[in-house]
């Protein structure tokens, strides 16, 4: 018989699911912001292939999103220093520019929904949802230099 901390546990996965699942932008707005973070979180250049693996999806799928958003004007390619055959992909200032509007309407979300909730919960969730991303991306990266 499965423990409350079992269930609970079990009921993460589904969560998280549900908190993607109800962003308030339109399902090419939230594509679009995954992109200009990818790019915007990246340790050092990135490439259209690696947007893809960031994403977790083809790499056909990841160029449709970034020709979109060079289309908008929020990203460009330039050329790879060290390989001249190889684009990279910057964000421009009004991909910063949405990229922080996206931010901060995550942030009003954010607090609307806890809003009935005691501050310092609030605060602790902040820190475990931060960290929880954090070692998400950590431990991705571990997947991919042990795979």
């Amino acid at each position: 018989m499965p423990s409350d901390d079992d269930s609970l546990l079990d009921d993460v996965g589904p969560a998280l699911s549900r908190l993607r699942r109800r962003v308030g932008s339109g399902r090419g707005d939230l594509t679009r912001n995954i992109v200009l973070n990818v790019v915007g979180d990246a340790a050092g250049q990135i490439t259209v292939g690696g947007v893809a693996e960031e994403m977790g999806v083809a790499q056909p799928v990841a160029s449709r999103a970034i020709a979109a958003c060079i289309a908008e004007g929020l990203l460009r390619r330039v050329a790879s220093q060290q390989d001249g055959r190889s684009s990279l992909l910057e964000l421009t200032d009004a991909g910063e520019s949405a990229r922080r509007a996206y931010a901060t309407e995550q942030r009003r979300a954010f607090e609307e929904i806890t809003a009935n909730w005691d501050s310092a919960d609030r605060l602790q969730f902040a820190r475990f949802l931060t960290r929880y991303g954090r070692d998400a991306s950590a431990w991705t990266a571990r997947g991919k230099s042990e795979g």
